[in-house]
């Protein structure tokens, strides 16, 4: 797609209409109780729309339709075929709406329109039709049996799945979770994050415009406490997928134990080493990668390098390299295209980052910041117990560790509560091999920055996350349960008992 101008966009943006219901049982509807909460352009300040502040009744309603849909069948039993078609036609509504939904993206999170007009957007569909067009490739099993038996291995959908969403990347993970919970058959109940309601809404417009039936996907905004824990503690749902930091993934095992004991899964933070060892070839490639996993989306994305494990005999050189890409990531107006970061996401946490910035002793590049928006960082530290090394920052702040070897890169590396993510560069092969797989990581890259794609599965060990995983086929399973159906074919009465 071909970006526009600044001012361009700034009219697009000045003429969007925005939702500001909660969408639950087909409709846009206001909290049961009244309220509102204000939803801000965090680069201006501006309040963009007043957004309906759902609680516990509103969760309650929600659940109650999403139930109706789910046991009348009018989703769950549809001709996945048919199912197909919806989720295919929801795809191309949202391509004729892809600049809308870019620019509506932008002005509530903060990310630049060129992230979202060349990644966001366009991944955001791709996920969506990847999933759509599995639903009738998924096949069932049949087991191995006697002549006298046969056993079937069928998949069906879980039931009524809640699902909690980051602000980080608002839309794509809203896709990451309702295309295959919707290809499998199920109703959802989705949380937006309170900081970027406004594209989940438009989302769920869409959807029912491309046909999907009243009460299958319902949107619910509103705070942790008076949406996300009534979810987690709702007696008639099934399951649970969260994406967000590691304190409040923790909250949904408890509300899950404390409740009807439901299914739940974690998508949650990471300190993702990225290794560059003394024979890594081409410095300037490399640093190119470590910046853009450093700094893409302002440092806040759950995937981030933001520790760089490097070899001493190549540190000066690679730190070099480093500070000359950074100077490319500019800070600016996200509606600019020319604006590689945008602002953080909200005033707290803008401060948030900032209280970090004030423990770094050592910063080599960067380090300013200002209304919201902060420098592409380098700061290297003492040791991988700094704070800086071990917790998770979510912003544009890369820590420095300076290594000897491939055994310590590698122990350093795994010397984290996180697993999620991790890039080792190299151009040994076996060094490569040895290292991906002695790294406790969900996803590792040789050579590149990245988290695969809509084919590979993507989640982390430990602290990162557990009970399943996006993207593949693989993300189909944590949204529907096995059955086996058991048949005797025996003529014999005693055989049968037999």
């Amino acid at each position: 797609m071909e970006l526009l101008t600044q001012d361009e966009y700034k009219s697009i943006a000045a003429g969007l209409t925005l939702p500001t219901g909660a969408f639950i049982d087909g409709a846009f509807r206001p909290a049961v109780s009244g309220k509102i909460f204000e939803t801000v352009n965090p680069a201006t300040g501006e309040n963009l729309a007043d957004i309906a502040a759902c609680d516990a009744a509103d969760v309650d309603f929600a659940v109650e339709k999403a139930r109706e849909a789910f046991d009348d069948g009018r989703w769950s039993r549809m001709h996945p075929s048919d199912r197909k078609d919806i989720l295919i036609r929801l795809s191309k509504l949202m391509t004729r709406n892809a600049r809308e939904l870019a620019v509506m993206e932008s002005i509530d999170s903060g990310k630049t329109i060129y992230d979202c007009e060349t990644v966001d957007i366009p991944e955001t569909i791709h996920c969506l039709k990847w999933h759509a067009e599995a639903i009738d490739k998924i096949y069932d099993q049949v087991s191995p049996a006697s002549d006298d038996h046969i056993a079937m291995v069928v998949r069906e959908p879980i039931g009524v799945v809640g699902l909690v969403l980051p602000w980080n990347f608002p839309l794509l993970m809203l896709a990451w979770k309702i295309g295959p919970a919707l290809a499998a058959g199920c109703s959802v109940v989705v949380k937006p994050a309170t900081e970027t309601t406004l594209t989940a809404l438009r989302l769920a417009e869409l959807a029912m415009e491309a046909g999907l039936p009243r009460g299958v996907l319902n949107i619910v905004p509103g705070g942790g406490a008076d949406v996300g824990e009534p979810i987690g503690r709702h007696m008639d749902i099934d399951m649970v997928s969260f994406t967000g930091s590691t304190v409040t993934g923790k909250r949904f095992l408890t509300y899950s134990a404390e409740s009807n004991a439901k299914e739940v899964v974690l998508e949650m933070g990471g300190k993702n080493p990225a290794i560059v060892m003394d024979d890594a070839e081409n410095l300037d490639r490399v640093a190119a990668h470590v910046v853009n996993g450093a700094f893409w989306n302002m440092g806040e994305n759950c995937s981030a390098s933001s520790r760089l494990i490097v070899h001493k005999d190549v540190k000066a050189e690679l730190l070099e390299r480093i500070a000359h890409h950074a100077k490319q990531w500019n800070i600016g107006d996200p509606l600019d295209p020319e604006t590689r970061m945008g602002a953080l996401v909200s005033e707290g946490h803008y401060n948030k980052v900032c209280g970090y910035l004030e423990q770094a002793e050592n910063v080599v590049i960067g380090g300013n910041a200002n209304k919201g928006f902060v420098e592409a960082t380098v700061v290297e530290v003492p040791s991988n117990h700094s704070t800086l090394a071990r917790e998770e920052i979510f912003g544009p702040v890369l820590s420095v560790i300076e290594v000897s070897g491939f055994d310590e890169a590698i122990k350093i590396a795994n010397d984290t509560d996180y697993g999620l993510c991790a890039s080792i560069f190299t151009a040994n092969a076996k060094r490569a091999i040895r290292g991906a797989r002695a790294i406790r990581a969900g996803t590792v890259t040789v050579n590149s920055f990245g988290e695969g794609d809509i084919t590979t599965p993507f989640g982390g060990y430990k602290q990162s996350g557990f009970g399943g995983r996006d993207n593949s086929v693989h993300a189909h399973d944590q949204y529907t349960q096995l059955k086996t159906i058991w048949i005797d074919l025996a003529d014999d009465a005693d055989e049968a008992i037999d």
